[in-house]
């Protein structure tokens, strides 16, 4: 059956992907400047979707022109603070009026489930724009009371700070999360006014064009929100342009350090969320009937392409063997297929390329002498499916230990709880996640202050909510998005000082 003939899409869904997808820049929809597209497809079944603009640095260069000057037009910079959080709380309201829509987007673009990307993806995508528009009256400086102590004898000054939007910022997105990644870098950006040029990943632009046609009709002033589809070459653009004042990019570790040096040209600020490598540690006293269905989401969820994901399972040696045939039982009971299927738990992974990679990496831990309880290898003859693989075995020096997969895949390492755990975790260039399952709560405690991540999660796993600050340690990446901090990437505060 061909995704035009499914009877399950909806009908508004139909109707965007009859349309090119075109280049949102200074509120018009509008073609590539050198005409190109480019397909995206269904990773269920390699059927190609629609056709997107094709956006180059000349593109970019437009869009960054077009974001100048809406942040300078005093019909952004100038309006209110209550007039930016009703607009703002505006786009969450009409995620949540079509939730199924994008939903289901969603799934043909990246093959997740369209059910739990409703409930996820674009459920808290909703939350994050509602949380974010009450942040834009809440931007504020401080007084400082001053001593001036090089100042005549009885001078008076009066000094204080403001907090001002940077200004024009690119924001790259990757294409596991599509519309909440964007909702993450979008939001917190517009609550302080700044403007913004978006690039999504090529992989899954879709949900990000969608949300743009609804950024349109919230009635959002022409050139605040930006939207350029394309390739490397066109986030590199966005990167060293000299006109963007900060680039936000979510990624690959390797693309991040690209970042890093594109970005040096003007200095623009750069904040950075990559990869990860997580441990996820199980002690003994663990409550089982939580702890084995709460690691298999650990590395499960999203096919197990998430920068969290608890790939690296550290399980005490009392429990090794029955611990680990627990999660690889429960593994192969997972229902893969479709995304737009209500029953899939597991769908495709994104891409040929990324099909391409887990599937080496596989290769790899068998050829190294890792030993699958469930899984090793894909799933179906179509689409670009793997099973859910659990490796025991293995060693600290395998690549699937050590190298970040972005799949379905778990390795799984005894630890001796008189020797600890903290080291063989903290093993790893990464340091963004890190689970916890105990049922002593200071040996939980003392466990999460040992290990080297930006989130620990307790007897839970993907502990995620909008007002918790995210990010990483070491080099999964540079700044914190979610919460309170992430204002501070998209601000900068300025001294004022007045002499009485």
């Amino acid at each position: 059956m061909t995704i035009a003939a499914d009877p399950v899409l909806h009908s508004s869904v139909r109707d965007f992907l009859s349309r090119s997808g075109k280049l949102l820049i200074g509120g018009e929809w509008v073609d590539a400047a050198s005409g190109r597209t480019f397909p995206t497809y269904d990773p269920a079944t390699g059927e190609k979707l629609t056709e997107v603009a094709h956006a180059e640095a000349e593109d970019v260069h437009r869009a960054v022109q077009a974001a100048r000057a809406a942040f300078e037009d005093s019909a952004w910079s100038r309006i209110k603070p209550n007039q930016r959080e009703r607009l703002i709380w505006r786009i969450g309201d009409l995620l949540s009026e079509r939730a199924e829509v994008f939903g289901q987007l969603e799934a043909l673009d990246n093959g997740k489930s369209a059910g739990i990307a409703q409930v996820v993806d674009v459920g808290w995508s909703a939350d994050v724009f509602r949380y974010y528009a009450g942040w834009a009256t809440k931007i504020e400086g401080s007084t400082v009371n001053v001593s001036m102590p090089f100042a005549p004898e009885g001078a008076q000054f009066h000094a204080y700070t403001l907090r001002e939007p940077v200004g024009v910022c690119g924001q790259i997105i990757p294409w596991n999360f599509p519309l909440l990644m964007a909702a993450w870098k979008i939001a917190p950006a517009l609550a302080a006014g700044n403007t913004v040029v978006l690039k999504p990943a090529e992989q899954t632009p879709l949900t990000a064009l969608l949300l743009g046609e609804l950024f349109e009709e919230a009635g959002f002033p022409p050139g605040v929100v930006n939207i350029v589809t394309g390739f490397g070459d066109a986030g590199a653009a966005v990167a060293a342009h000299d006109g963007v004042d900060k680039v936000a990019f979510t990624g690959s570790t390797e693309v991040g350090k690209l970042i890093v040096d594109a970005a040096k040209g003007n200095l623009k600020k750069v904040s950075l969320e990559l990869g990860g490598k997580s441990p996820n540690v199980v002690f003994a006293d663990a409550d089982l009937d939580i702890a084995v269905p709460g690691s298999l989401n650990a590395w499960l969820f999203n096919h197990g392409q998430a920068c969290t994901a608890g790939t690296r399972l550290y399980v005490e040696d009392a429990i090794f063997e029955e611990f680990t045939q627990a999660v690889a039982d429960a593994a192969a009971q997972v229902k893969i297929g479709p995304g737009l299927d209500p029953a899939t738990q597991l769908g495709p992974l994104v891409s040929q390329e990324q099909f391409d990679r887990v599937s080496r990496y596989l290769a790899e831990g068998l050829a190294d002498g890792a030993r699958a309880l469930t899984g090793g290898k894909r799933w179906g003859d179509e689409g670009y499916f793997i099973e859910p693989t659990v490796f025991v075995d293995v060693e600290p020096r395998f690549s699937i230990v050590r190298e970040e997969i972005f799949g379905p895949v778990v390795a799984a390492l005894p630890f001796n709880a008189e020797q600890g755990v903290a080291a063989a975790a903290n093993d790893s260039d990464y340091g963004l996640a890190a689970g916890i399952w105990t049922r002593d709560i200071s040996k939980a405690h003392r466990t999460a202050r040992e290990l080297n991540a930006g989130s620990v999660w307790i007897n839970q796993y993907n502990g995620f909510d909008t007002a918790l600050p995210f990010g990483g340690f070491k080099q999964s990446g540079w700044g914190r998005e979610l919460g309170a901090e992430v204002i501070s990437l998209y601000t900068q505060t300025k001294t004022v000082n007045v002499a009485l």
